[in-house]
């Protein structure tokens, strides 16, 4: 049976107390059969002159924006790319990170959107588990991937920097800075840079893009999903229509010529979807910020402005520790939202406090979701909010909380497995039949709920309050770590016999990753936690990396022969040899 088929046949009315906040055409939306690049287009046709990104200083307009991405699209056409092809884009905030996409969008290809400073080994399993036949990478990488990408399924490898879309005079100044900084690639076919193929790309013939609708597959993001295994999660265009729809609705205050400030990184489903994608759905502009730096967060917002921000609880919490700006006015902003992890209560007063200090009249807001419903499930908004509350469900959306072991729905306040139903819901993890499965399960009322993992409750008037996770998923600075991946990456170094990863608390990240680790017979010595450390970094992103390595004789255990995480979290002791 198709997802979709339960979703938008007729079926036993949902429960939805939150449905008196809309009117009934926003709680039934109909996705129009349209892609990504077409909602981009409409802005252009109607906004021509309106500035879609804002970048370094520099300004795009719709309309430079529309033919950049035609150029590319062309380009990536006469490469060979065609409708259902894999393309890995692996970079920054930069302008060329959307102009790929959407030009993909055009032809029918999907987008990888993968980190930026992803280990060597990461980038070589993202390549191979989507079968990737090109990569669009930033240059300084190229020393990650030199080893294995001759010998891989990608064709051609497109370099970008992140001063091609500077001003001539600031991209002169950043390219000399950065001659001597990392390994530059060769120059072959195989090898080419982003300046030169967008050269070449203008001059090739046109081309007729073959028809995409809703129901085309557009973005691979990532995910660990229930079982902490990194997986490939397959988004079609529907669900960035839905989900711009939505956040259209909530953010009534939103209107075409404001501006979402892109902290959050592209291959980030609230980053991509709400910061990005959204804005140009409705002739606003999205402020891409390449490099973010949480100490400079007052002076981000009096250069760039923005009428939305949304990010992790400890960014806000640097900026309402921030003292670069003295006489700093924040009454441009109009939307804040707060998502990817608990906002505590103190922490919620201390950072609207500064919002007033700051003749801001916006206050911050919850917002909740995952990469598998494309990110924002559900958003509290405006006077749509309740203290503690992650907000209600998005125009269209469905949550209830059941008990994980029967699937009933349980009463409202008591908390239970939060389950989504949606027309943003994922097409499944590529290739993986049985998790996708495992994750989207048909209940007794017809319709297909995602299951996530997280604990939380409903209220009576459908507000819901987020209570933490049942999987063991660590969230570092907004990043998900997922215990399991670090641990089978450690594990397969000779020394270790086995290890558990845990999340410990960090006066800044809010958690970071600590590893306990049982070495096999043979090994130790002082320099064994150096190595394992390096060899961590050699095959883990810089935030997946334990902060510590302690060394265990053996693990502690539950009475049912489990690791017994919770010791774990509680163990301060020095190394056991």
């Amino acid at each position: 049976m198709s997802i979709f088929s339960s979703i938008l046949g007729k079926k036993k009315k949902l429960d939805a107390p939150w449905a008196k906040y809309y009117t009934p055409e926003q709680m039934n939306y109909h996705i129009p059969n349209i892609s990504m690049y077409h909602q981009v287009k409409t802005s252009q046709e109607k906004y021509p002159r309106n500035v879609a990104i804002k970048y370094m200083g520099r300004k795009i307009r719709y309309t430079s924006l529309l033919k950049k991405i035609d150029t590319v699209a062309k380009g990536f056409h006469s490469l060979g790319i065609r409708k259902g092809d894999i393309v890995t884009i692996m970079l920054p905030n930069v302008p060329e990170a959307l102009i790929s996409l959407y030009a993909l969008n055009k032809i029918g290809a999907i987008a990888n959107m993968t980190h930026p400073l992803s280990a060597e080994e990461e980038i070589k399993e993202t390549i191979m588990s989507t079968q990737s036949k090109y990569l669009i990478i930033y240059d300084a990488q190229y020393e990650k991937i030199k080893s294995f990408i001759m010998s891989s399924c990608v064709y051609r490898v497109i370099f970008v920097s992140p001063g091609d879309s500077l001003n001539f005079f600031k991209r002169y100044v950043y390219d000399i800075s950065q001659l001597s900084k990392f390994e530059h690639h060769p120059l072959t076919e195989r090898f080419i840079d982003w300046r030169i193929f967008y050269k070449y790309a203008k001059y090739c013939p046109e081309f007729n893009p073959p028809k995409n609708g809703k129901n085309t597959p557009a973005v691979i993001l990532h995910s660990g999903g229930t079982s902490g295994k990194p997986k490939n999660v397959v988004i079609q265009n529907r669900a960035f229509i839905f989900a711009a729809k939505g956040e259209e609705v909530d953010l009534i205050r939103l209107t075409p010529g404001d501006s979402a400030l892109a902290i959050m990184p592209n291959f980030h489903g609230f980053g991509l979807s709400v910061l990005m994608h959204t804005p140009l759905a409705l002739g606003c502009s999205t402020i891409l910020v390449p490099r973010f730096d949480a100490k400079k967060f007052d002076t981000l917002f009096k250069k760039t402005k923005p009428t939305c921000v949304l990010g992790v609880p400890t960014l806000f919490e640097a900026l309402a520790n921030s003292t670069n700006e003295k006489h700093l006015d924040l009454s441009f902003l109009k939307y804040v939202i707060s998502g990817g992890d608990l906002l505590p209560i103190q922490l919620e007063n201390k950072i609207n406090k500064y919002f007033e200090d700051h003749n801001s009249t916006a206050r911050i807001t919850q917002g909740y979701g995952l990469s598998e419903a494309l990110a924002c499930v559900t958003m509290a908004h405006d006077y749509v909010n309740k203290p503690g509350s992650v907000g209600i469900p998005l125009a269209g959306n469905y949550v209830k909380i059941i008990d994980p072991a029967t699937r009933k729905t349980v009463k409202y306040g008591e908390t239970g497995e939060i389950v989504i139903n949606s027309k943003a819901l994922m097409m499944g993890y590529l290739n993986e039949e049985s998790e996708t499965n495992e994750a989207l399960q048909v209940h007794d009322d017809g319709y297909v709920w995602l299951h996530t993992g997280d604990l939380g409750y409903m209220d009576e008037d459908g507000f819901i309050f987020y209570k933490g996770r049942i999987k063991r998923m660590i969230i570092t600075s907004g990043y998900n770590v997922y215990p399991s991946h670090v641990e089978e990456v450690l594990e397969a170094h000779p020394a270790v016999f086995q290890c558990s990863v845990v999340g410990v608390p960090h006066p800044y990240k809010q958690e970071v990753p600590k590893a306990f680790v049982v070495l096999n017979e043979g090994y130790g010595g002082i320099f064994i936690k150096e190595e394992l450390k390096m060899y961590c970094k050699k095959n883990l992103a810089k935030y997946m990396v334990p902060a510590e390595i302690v060394i265990r004789k053996r693990l502690p255990r539950t009475k049912l022969g489990k690791v017994d995480f919770n010791k774990l979290k509680e163990d301060n002791g020095a190394d056991e040899e």
